[in-house]
């Protein structure tokens, strides 16, 4: 009988001790689970909290770049409203540099009449003294409108002047405004590997243009534009600019590279 106790006891106590290192076993693997579990969504929440700033820098930029595009489309309408007042300027003073010259020529005939008339021996009831008279005027007026056409000759080529400077400072500021191109990458279309960029025609963006995508600094890729609108633009990825495994994402900046005409 002692004995069937004390084995039995032996059998409880080593069943004790299985059933404690079991629950030992489990509890390291929940602990570990726990662990697991929590480091994950530490992780996922410091991921959802990047995400949201990046979101935030993003709508920054776009909203800057917003911004410059107006700021840009204002300057541009000015500069094209200034031209096109220099231009109607111009015109209108060729016109009546026009007339000046027609009515240069019909006093001109008018002086020659007269001189015919004057002449000795010559036809008419008119007094010497009138025809001399009305030929002086004559020629007066005449000497009056060549000084008015030369007047008018010279205010035609400064119009023409500062006609010919507006233009080559817009085309300066284009091409300058080209140089400092600045952008932001607003969405990306992997399946056909073209981007929608936050600049345009406004902002100096051409055709064929290539341009740098950079991220924090660092060189990703080149795009060549293919499409322009005023304010946005569309730029195919070139695919062997880019190192393996790197893609072009929304947020990622641009910046110009130059033209290229193949």
């Amino acid at each position: 009988m002692p004995k069937i106790l004390i084995g039995s006891s032996l059998l409880l106590l080593t069943l004790s001790l299985l059933f404690g290192f079991l629950n030992t076993n489990k509890i390291r693997t929940l602990r570990s689970e726990l662990l697991a579990t929590t480091t994950a969504r530490d992780f996922a929440e410091h991921a959802r909290l990047a995400s949201g700033q990046k979101f935030k820098n993003h709508g920054k930029d776009l909203l800057a770049a917003k911004a410059r595009a107006a700021e840009a489309d204002t300057k541009a309408a000015a500069a094209t409203a200034a031209l096109s007042r220099a231009q109607n300027d111009k015109s209108a003073l060729e016109a009546k540099l026009h007339s000046s010259e027609e009515r240069i020529a019909d006093l001109q005939k008018q002086v020659a009449t007269s001189s015919a008339v004057a002449l000795p021996g010559a036809a008419g009831n008119v007094s010497p003294d009138d025809l001399k008279a009305k030929l002086d005027e004559t020629k007066r007026q005449l000497k009056a409108a060549e000084e008015e056409k030369t007047l008018l000759a010279d205010k035609v080529q400064a119009a023409e002047d500062r006609v010919a400077t507006m233009e080559k400072q817009k085309r300066r500021k284009k091409s300058a405004k080209a140089v400092g191109i600045h952008g932001v990458v607003l969405a990306v279309n992997q399946a056909y590997n073209f981007v929608v960029l936050s600049v345009g025609e406004h902002q100096g963006v051409e055709a064929n243009s290539e341009l740098l995508v950079m991220r924090d600094g660092s060189f990703i890729g080149k795009l060549r534009i293919s499409s322009v609108d005023p304010t946005t633009s569309i730029g195919d990825v070139i695919s062997n600019s880019l190192a393996r495994g790197v893609q072009v994402q929304a947020g990622d900046t641009v910046v110009y590279a130059g033209n290229t005409h193949s």
